[in-house]
């Protein structure tokens, strides 16, 4: 297997391949430059090793659409910062049916449509062949036979990347269709999920996953910090419905607003027209990606609900709560296994059960101590859980197939 390594202490990409566009990046700060390199007792630089240069191929979601997923937003933060590590990124997305692509980019890497399984086969072979690493969403269309062609043809290490493993799972043990089978994902080198815990082990154990390790959803910190606006909300959701998720945001935040009438409460996104609101509830049927930084921003408290097959499986993380926790906001949420490897509960977020526990955080709360709890919450998503962390954790999983 060939593993590159930088020709230059920065990093440089190589050259373009001959028909693919070259994005410009995003001007943003290099923190890298900013550190001092050891020295010996003499005082000259100590010479580092050279971090591995992948040649990474990327089969996933379109990122010039539908840029307010969570999916969407993570695979953008991904190419990104793999790129500034050093890698060479090739994202290959389907194209829109009927239509012209969005003209807005990726920040890095370079990027390719195609329009049919047919057309990815004949012109990309060759560029699946001769990557060290082939990384296959589980979004995109025809996602199985992709993942075949993939591991047929690919000479470095292969991965598969499930934004919903429950769903894989319950699959697994049904009748009805899958984005991936159980044959097929022991023949990727790698699978990872947006949900952690015990149920990797399921995978590895009872179907012969070779390593099964998580990729949670992360934030751009570029993107979402606090800011000083108006706090205008007690308590603010974004997000469409779902028939999961409406018990959740019905016994969380409807209901505290039907009891608290002089509580100030925000829902965003697109809801039936049949639902009937309490009067101190604003609705706004949608919030764009760019203003999803100053939607957080006006809120004292953010909820958070997540689908009761990911409460009980555990270690789901929301990509929404990574980015109100890096806006300084304190979450309020539902209690699921594995959350205080997240954040600690009622120290970094707060749990709630029932309309009555929302209401005491609402209500008795101090300022102080709400800022606090942001401030915390803030604290531990830039320490653990943004982009750049999720690009050097996904080149160590890289690394340590390579070591077995």
């Amino acid at each position: 297997m060939k593993i590159r390594h930088s020709p230059s202490e920065n990093g440089a990409l190589p050259g373009n391949r001959s028909g693919v566009s070259t994005l410009e990046s995003a001007p943003t700060l290099d923190t890298r430059s900013l550190l001092t390199p050891p020295r010996s007792l003499l005082g000259r630089p100590i010479a580092q090793p050279a971090r591995p240069q992948f040649k990474i191929v990327c089969l996933g979601p379109s990122l010039t659409t539908s840029l307010g997923r969570g999916d969407v937003t993570t695979y953008r933060g991904l190419v990104r910062e793999l790129a500034g590590r050093g890698h060479d990124i090739f994202y290959l997305e389907r194209s829109r049916e009927g239509g012209t692509p969005n003209k807005r980019q990726p920040d890095a890497g370079r990027v390719e449509e195609y329009a049919s399984l047919k057309e990815l086969k004949n012109r990309h072979t060759g560029a699946v062949r001769d990557a060290d690493f082939v990384l296959v969403g589980s979004q995109i269309r025809e996602a199985e036979a992709v993942g075949d062609w993939v591991t047929r043809q690919a000479q470095g290490v292969t991965a598969f990347y499930d934004v919903d493993s429950p769903g894989t799972l319950a699959a697994f043990g049904g009748d009805h269709a899958t984005r991936i089978s159980a044959d097929l994902m022991a023949r990727f080198h790698l699978y990872l999920s947006f949900t952690g815990g015990t149920l990797l082990e399921q995978f590895e154990d009872k179907f012969g996953s070779r390593m099964a390790r998580p990729l949670y959803p992360s934030v751009d910190a570029r993107l979402f910090f606090p800011e000083l606006a108006k706090e205008t909300w007690d308590l603010g959701y974004l997000g469409g419905h779902s028939n999961d998720r409406q018990p959740g945001l019905e016994r969380l935040l409807l209901e505290p607003a039907r009891l608290w009438s002089e509580g100030r409460f925000i829902v965003a996104g697109a809801h039936p027209s049949s639902m009937r609101w309490p009067g101190n509830v604003k609705r706004i049927p949608h919030v764009r990606p760019r203003n999803r930084r100053a939607f957080f921003n006006s809120l004292r408290f953010a909820l958070i609900t997540t689908p009761p097959q990911a409460i009980a499986i555990g270690h789901s993380p929301m990509a929404r709560m990574f980015e109100a926790a890096a806006c300084g906001v304190p979450v309020i949420t539902e209690f699921w296994p594995g959350l205080d490897a997240f954040f600690k509960p009622d120290e970094e977020i707060l749990i709630s059960h029932s309309a009555d526990e929302t209401l005491i955080y609402l209500e008795e709360i101090s300022e102080l101590e709400r800022r606090r709890l942001g401030y915390r919450a803030r604290e531990r998503v830039l320490a653990r859980h943004t982009s750049r962390h999720r690009a050097a954790e996904l080149e160590g999983y890289v690394l340590e197939v390579l070591k077995r």
